[in-house]
């Protein structure tokens, strides 16, 4: 890789950031492609440098509760500075984000339907995907996510819970409604199902076989 050698005449170094004309910038841009491996969820590196440089894969690691040692190996590369790391929204939440947020960088979250794809690419891999999302977050094509904090994400669990439990119900109900017409049990037109009436006549339908 290329050392990374600012120009004093062109970028100024604030807490660790860098402020090019019009841009602001990190002294890397770190693309993370996280997904599940039976228990584990992989996470492929690439590191791309402020610059024309094309970024350069890192390899793949373990998601364990924590990543910091990854974090401290490339702080210390970049002198110190401030990263910015993107990885996409998925099914293993913002723990990621939240881990990444709490070492003092950045992280961006994004969705897969926003990320800027090129006509001819089809084929995906985690080592492509990672130095894609390393290359567009230095370019500043990436258009990132709302990220809810703990409290609100709890409240999301909340709803998401009692949201499949009502469609759980629900299919249950049309299950058995269909399983007693279908055997000739029939709940009268214009009254109300789902109540004690209801589940009383339920209680007291008998059928041929005792596996019924």
């Amino acid at each position: 890789m290329n050392e990374f050698k600012p120009e004093a005449s062109r970028i100024d170094t604030v807490a660790g950031r860098l402020e090019l004309p019009g841009q602001e910038c990190y002294a890397a841009y770190v693309g993370l492609d996280v997904h599940k491996e039976t228990i584990a969820v992989a996470v492929a590196v690439a590191v791309a440098e402020p610059g024309r440089q094309e970024p350069c894969s890192e390899g793949e690691i373990a998601n364990r509760p924590t990543i910091e040692k990854l974090v401290r190996r490339l702080s210390e590369r970049f002198g110190g500075g401030v990263l910015q790391f993107v990885y996409e929204a998925g099914p293993c939440g913002y723990g990621l984000y939240h881990q990444l947020v709490g070492t003092g960088h950045t992280c961006e979250v994004v969705a897969p339907s926003r990320i800027p794809k090129a006509p001819a690419e089809r084929i995906k891999t985690d080592r492509r995907d990672a130095l894609k999302l390393a290359r567009l977050a230095r370019s500043g094509d990436l258009t990132p996510v709302w990220v809810p904090g703990p409290e609100q994400e709890a409240m999301r669990d909340l709803t998401r819970a009692r949201g499949d439990m009502k469609s759980q119900e629900r299919k249950a109900r049309q299950q058995l409604s269909a399983f007693v017409l279908r055997h000739g049990h029939a709940w009268p037109a214009g009254k109300k199902r789902w109540t004690e009436a209801h589940y009383t006549w339920l209680e007291s339908l008998k059928f041929t076989h005792d596996w019924q």
